[in-house]
């Protein structure tokens, strides 16, 4: 395939600095679909996305202040940003057609997926029923998967050079007491991102992932209300940040730019180094 993410032919130096200009951090005409893009990283995408010059098409469950709020910073960007409702935790049969259709409507010629749309349910391991397991894993894995078939379906079929961007999490790599679903989709998400590369990247389509730590969303919004819990998790991140979802913004524009076009099934972690530290140091010593 002829695809725009392949390098130029020739190795010159004239070529690799066209290929790393910092325009190549645009994306200008790139059309994105972003799952859970009405708030939190999501939102925080969303707005750097037509920042850098996407339209962009919001999957989310109701229409509320913030959804309003993440609609407008998107179009003040001077980009197109249009809203679809849609519960993505309901098995992936029962809405992806009329998700696809109403996508088609509002925005043809998608050519991003930015597969965001998470949650996690604070049960323990003993106390966990099948129903909340499975609500984790439909949202948190199947809507992604299925989506990103469906999309790559119509790209392989008409050349696109699509780009695919999940929402993982340190969960995926380290394990958290009662969040045994949560961290169990998000080790999904890693693996089926390398999966998904070595099924796509010879069409042309790059499927990357970023993996965040902590950050400030309405999910995470105990931090706020906790005193103890926040003290505990700015111990464990070597920066010592809880950052806001614009944390997550220059990673996921990165992987999705031009500049990324030779890395392929990889996650990038966003955590402030939370998941370099072995032990971290007694609050006394630091």
């Amino acid at each position: 395939m002829n695809s725009p993410d392949a390098f130029p032919g020739d190795s010159s130096p004239e070529s690799a600095a066209a290929a790393f200009h910092p325009n190549g951090f645009r994306l200008d005409g790139r059309r994105v679909v972003v799952t859970g893009g009405t708030q939190g990283v999501g939102g925080a995408i969303a707005r750097g996305l037509t920042s850098v010059g996407a339209d962009v098409v919001l999957i989310g469950l109701e229409r509320d202040p913030a959804t309003e709020a993440t609609l407008v910073s998107c179009r003040e960007n001077g980009r197109t940003a249009e809203l679809i409702l849609c519960d993505l935790s309901k098995p992936a049969e029962t809405w992806i057609d009329d998700l696809l259709a109403q996508i088609d409507r509002v925005m043809p010629g998608v050519d991003t997926l930015v597969n965001n749309a998470g949650t996690f349910i604070d049960v323990p391991f003993l106390e966990m029923t099948p129903d909340r397991y499975q609500t984790t894993m439909n949202l948190n894995v199947g809507a992604g998967y299925f989506l990103t078939q469906a999309f790559a379906k119509r790209w392989v079929q008409n050349q696109v050079a699509g780009r695919v961007l999940f929402t993982g999490s340190i969960n995926g790599f380290l394990a958290e007491p009662d969040h045994t679903a949560y961290d169990t989709s998000k080790g999904a998400v890693a693996s089926m991102v390398r999966s998904l590369c070595v099924s796509l990247a010879p069409h042309g389509i790059r499927v990357n992932s970023m993996a965040p730590g902590l950050v400030r969303t309405r999910l995470t919004d105990v931090v706020n209300h906790d005193a103890s819990i926040e003290s505990w998790m700015q111990l464990h991140t070597p920066n010592g940040l809880i950052p806001s979802p614009d944390a997550c913004v220059g990673a996921a524009i990165f992987l999705l730019s031009d500049v990324a076009q030779h890395v392929h099934g990889q996650t990038l972690l966003v955590d402030g180094g939370m998941s370099t530290w072995q032990q971290p140091d007694l609050p006394a010593e630091r």
